[in-house]
């Protein structure tokens, strides 16, 4: 068994959670990472951009991993716990719906500025990998987004509080979650080889979507905490196979489009 504490410790009667404190430390990660890359790049302007847009896509990327987690993930739950639908501090955050909030109101920060979104997203899409890939120790220590029994006496036998437990008992579970963070951290080091490329503006983003949503696709077939629909497949699996479409398409517009190459003044 892996001891997982889910609580830190005690301010009183208030609780410190590990998973407030990993999702906490993969979002400051990641803009560190993010807003280094931008000073490395000299592109001091957009750094200071996101500094001022990190509030704004944090707060859009809550709201939009909730709401995938609840409405389209969970609904049967929350539908007869509504008390339960702020709780977020219970876990039940969508990385897949947290991209989407954070993408949105990236788009009406780009506009209003009328900076470059592809741009933008090509220096963002590195450190949004390697926060998920924290984020995923966050779940790990929650007790959430686990897999199915591994119908032998190999797996992760979660402890008692946790959603795991009560959902599946004494059952070793897939690691399915510990999986995803270590592809996370791979794509990570492919993106990051990437960099040395001169691909054209917008292409490191929809390779970050593609590679991720590929290997999460194909991760969900271990998932034990979400229900399926048609094909068998989970919400995460739909949502995966329709952002690689929408990249694929999108990457076929911005070589229709001759976008330009990349500065040459980029890091190297």
């Amino acid at each position: 068994m892996i001891i997982l504490h889910q609580y830190i410790t005690f301010i009183g009667p208030f609780p410190i959670r590990s998973y407030s404190l990993l999702f906490v430390l993969a979002l400051l990660l990641g803009l560190g990472f993010t807003v280094t890359l931008a000073k490395l790049q000299k592109k001091n302007d957009l750094a200071e951009h996101l500094m001022n847009l990190s509030v704004p896509m944090f707060i859009g990327a809550i709201i939009g991993s909730r709401f995938w987690a609840v409405f389209l993930f969970e609904w049967d739950f929350y539908s007869k716990h509504p008390e339960e639908i702020i709780a977020i501090w219970h876990g039940g955050l969508s990385i897949q719906g947290g991209i989407v909030g954070a993408v949105l109101v990236g788009i009406w920060y780009v506009r209003k500025h009328k900076l470059s979104f592809w741009e933008l997203a090509d220096l963002c899409a590195p450190g949004l990998i390697l926060g998920q890939s924290i984020g995923r120790d966050a779940n790990l220590m929650n007790g959430d987004a686990f897999g199915d029994p591994t119908g032998g006496n190999f797996g992760i036998l979660y402890p008692e509080g946790t959603i795991a437990r009560a959902m599946y008992g004494d059952q070793p579970l897939w690691p399915a979650e510990v999986w995803e963070g270590q592809m996370d951290v791979i794509i990570f080091a492919i993106l990051f080889m990437l960099l040395q490329k001169r691909l054209k503006r917008g292409y490191l983003f929809l390779a970050y979507n593609i590679l991720y949503n590929s290997g999460r696709f194909m991760l969900e077939m271990l998932r034990g905490d979400s229900p399926r629909f048609l094909f068998n497949w989970t919400t995460a699996q739909w949502t995966a196979v329709s952002i690689i479409i929408i990249s694929v398409i999108a990457g076929v517009y911005l070589q229709l489009k001759n976008s330009p190459y990349q500065d040459d003044n980029e890091a190297r």
